[in-house]
């Protein structure tokens, strides 16, 4: 759109030319071009256009939508922490039962979530025996009030056991049974477990 100022400049020049006040070459140069107004759009958009950029814009706005949620889910940290019991002592058994409890009582007080496991091996493994655990009434009141905490048995030290003894060792079912109890600690630590080994 040409401005005013230019417009009027044009009319001065093409009167100029046409008296002859203006040189001629400048007259030959410069052509009067009519300000062109411009066309306003006749088209308008239909129900169907206007429903589809609504759709679009809904669309965009859940897309934002789970992005930010999976960034938060993203950012919720998680504290995971493995214990090693590898001794058949009592004390070290309920040391390692205080422990977890202080760590996920810790990051509840936080408004964190922490996740424990407690892997026994060798003779730790009684920790976690249905017949002879020193600790398992402990053991049943814990996992019934910390979901999030675990027991890994291990197999191996089970298998070994039973042959010692002559006889099948039972392990409560508040335990999961892991094939080997170390490879379970180094399957933990390379999935960001904290180790501790009380």
């Amino acid at each position: 759109m040409i401005s005013r100022a230019r417009h009027g400049m044009a009319v001065l020049m093409a009167v100029g030319c046409l008296v002859g006040l203006s040189p001629l070459a400048a007259c030959a140069q410069e052509e009067y071009k009519p300000p062109v107004a411009k066309e306003k759009s006749t088209t308008q958009k239909s129900p169907s256009q206007k429903s589809t950029k609504v759709a679009q814009a809904s669309a965009k706005e859940k897309a934002k939508e789970k992005e930010k949620a999976k960034k938060a889910a993203a950012t919720e940290k998680v504290h995971k922490i493995s214990i090693q019991v590898a001794e058949n002592n009592p004390q070290l058994m309920n040391l390692a039962l205080n422990n977890a409890s202080n760590i996920i009582s810790h990051y509840k007080k936080l408004g964190e979530k922490a996740v424990v496991e407690i892997v026994t091996f060798g003779p730790g493994l009684t920790m976690l025996r249905d017949d002879t655990s020193p600790v398992k009434a402990r053991i049943q009141t814990m996992s019934l009030e910390n979901p999030e905490l675990t027991f890994a048995a291990c197999a191996n030290t089970q298998t070994n056991m039973s042959k010692q003894e002559s006889k099948d060792i039972p392990i409560m079912s508040e335990a999961k049974i892991t094939p080997s109890g170390v490879v379970r600690l180094a399957e933990l630590q390379s999935q960001g477990y904290a180790y501790i080994r009380p």
